[in-house]
């Protein structure tokens, strides 16, 4: 992979919401997003995953979920409430950040919940190519990430490690034993400074401009900029309709295409053999 440049163009939090799952389907149907995951306890994940029942050449994972960030719209656990007591809150619903997770998960009830989540999505026909952490919550603690890399040996799939976002999580990667596993470090995600700075077109322009040789994932957050989610991402700019609208637009566009072509770029996801190769999947 040294000799050339791959790149994931990788969609987070399908099943969020509509305007999300129609996005994200856009982008991967019309423009150059090459890879997804899904938040299987999210109110839309069912549409979601019927899309990828009906287009089984798209590549998708599951997004594993212990956190529900949202003001008015939280999720809740697929397992039964007396099974997590350490993930949610008194209205049994999961804790809006990554902290309470950190201080109070029980590892048990972790391991429960995430393998409900995993199994509920291939109950109904869907084919995982691989797991990732939504916001990285199983980066925070070794036996998270224990946990993360036994779900990945229990079902097969490969699993997405980043020292770089452990980091960005909070967490500290060297405080952690993280001797298995092929990581993936050339990670790209925009910020809040970027978002309302020069803006996030400028900022995938650059990226795309100087990517590295070797494999590189950019993390990205797609959706059409609705009053639905306007609701939704109310009081949070950061990851808002907007800047999730600036995503679509951008990785949608014929200008992103052009780009990857001057650049020869070349898409990849999870299930091309560069990728299984690289990973030893």
């Amino acid at each position: 992979m040294e000799n050339k440049k791959y790149l994931m163009i990788h969609a987070d939090d399908a099943g969020l919401a509509w305007s999300e799952n129609l996005a994200t389907q856009d982008g991967m149907i019309n423009g150059s997003i090459s890879s997804t995951s899904l938040m299987v306890p999210c109110p839309w994940f069912y549409e979601m995953a019927k899309f990828c029942l009906e287009n089984k050449s798209l590549d998708y994972g599951i997004h594993l979920t212990l956190t529900g960030e949202w003001k008015n719209y939280p999720f809740k656990p697929c397992s039964n409430k007396e099974e997590v007591h350490s993930l949610i809150n008194k209205n049994g619903y999961f804790h809006p950040n990554r902290n309470h997770i950190l201080i109070n998960a029980d590892k048990n009830e972790v391991y429960t919940e995430l393998k409900n989540q995993i199994d509920i999505a291939i109950s109904i026909g869907l084919k995982p190519s691989h797991l990732d952490s939504h916001m990285y919550t199983l980066g925070l603690r070794q036996d998270l990430l224990e946990i993360y890399y036994k779900l990945g040996k229990e079902y097969n799939l490969p699993i997405l490690l980043s020292k770089k976002l452990i980091s960005v999580a909070g967490g500290d990667p060297n405080s952690l034993n993280l001797s298995s596993g092929k990581f993936i470090e050339n990670v790209f995600m925009g910020s809040y400074d970027e978002f309302i700075g020069n803006g996030l077109n400028k900022f995938y322009d650059n990226i795309l401009d100087n990517l590295p040789y070797g494999l590189s994932i950019i993390l990205i957050h797609p959706a059409y900029d609705s009053e639905e989610m306007r609701q939704i991402t109310i009081d949070h700019p950061n990851f808002g309709a907007k800047w999730r609208h600036d995503d679509i637009n951008y990785f949608k566009s014929e200008s992103c295409k052009k780009k990857l072509d001057d650049n020869n770029i070349k898409l990849v996801n999870w299930k091309s053999q560069e990728v299984i190769n690289y990973l030893g999947a």
